[in-house]
């Protein structure tokens, strides 16, 4: 059983404060990956989410997607590598800037959606995207699903990599997350999601769509905020992986 665990969520997917089930949800997580502003997001969020995570002892990361706010950041953009890197960057430092007037630091980075699908096999989406952080502040970790091209970009910019996976979308046999758009793609039993992370800690293994167990390198579990089972899960999931003796703790935590 994997000894430590890092337990994240997509946050701050709003304009504003944050809803009360944003704000349970923070309780149970230990790291946060907050909306830039360009799919979701606005600077008040990005603040007021970045001082309640802090205040509970949960890490700050950025959260940068495609700047698609009619698409939620789920559409893939015809965007050249330095234009990616550009707008990558520019919402690092958007996130950073809101963080700071609140007194907290930012300390790792997530791409949302389309970008970081997108970064799983396209190499050249993944470079440009650790360029942004190397850019932006290359003490910044990189959130990156394992054995994809956005973590070999992560690793080759010399950036700390941490290999997360979904308790919330189901897989392909390559490891990549099935498109939202097929049946069955997104997953919201809490039951079938604490068996997954159990298993996950247990073994290194994921389940695939298919049926096939595929190695997957782990050290943080993600729950997409936007989920309506989000709470549900991550309550049943903290409270299953502590029982098994997971600690439950911030990827960059000593």
């Amino acid at each position: 059983m994997t000894p430590r665990l890092d337990l994240n969520a997509d946050l701050g997917e709003h304009d504003g404060p944050p809803p009360e089930a944003a704000r349970a949800l923070l309780r149970l997580v230990t790291s946060a990956n907050i909306a830039c502003g360009t799919h979701a997001g606005d600077d008040r969020s990005m603040r007021l989410v970045s001082a309640e995570a802090a205040a509970l002892g949960v890490q700050v990361g950025a959260h940068p997607a495609f700047p698609d706010r009619a698409g939620f950041g789920r559409r893939v953009m015809a965007m050249r590598p330095a234009e990616v890197t550009d707008t990558v960057a520019r919402q690092i430092h958007a996130l950073s800037a809101n963080a700071m007037a609140e007194g907290v630091a930012v300390r790792h980075v997530k791409p949302h959606g389309a970008l970081y699908t997108l970064a799983f096999r396209d190499r050249a989406t993944a470079d440009a995207i650790a360029d942004a952080v190397v850019l932006a502040d290359a003490s910044l970790a990189l959130y990156a699903p394992g054995g994809s091209a956005l973590a070999a970009a992560g690793a080759a910019a010399c950036l700390r990599v941490v290999a997360e996976g979904f308790l919330d979308r189901a897989y392909e046999d390559d490891g990549a997350l099935t498109p939202r758009e097929v049946p069955g793609a997104v997953l919201d039993d809490p039951d079938a999601a604490c068996a997954r992370a159990l298993a996950w800690a247990a073994t290194g293994t994921v389940r695939t769509r298919t049926g096939s167990a595929v190695a997957l390198p782990l050290e943080s579990l993600c729950i997409h905020g936007d989920s309506p089972a989000a709470l549900a899960i991550a309550t049943r999931v903290r409270a299953a992986l502590a029982s098994a003796g997971v600690r439950l703790i911030a990827s960059l935590a000593p």
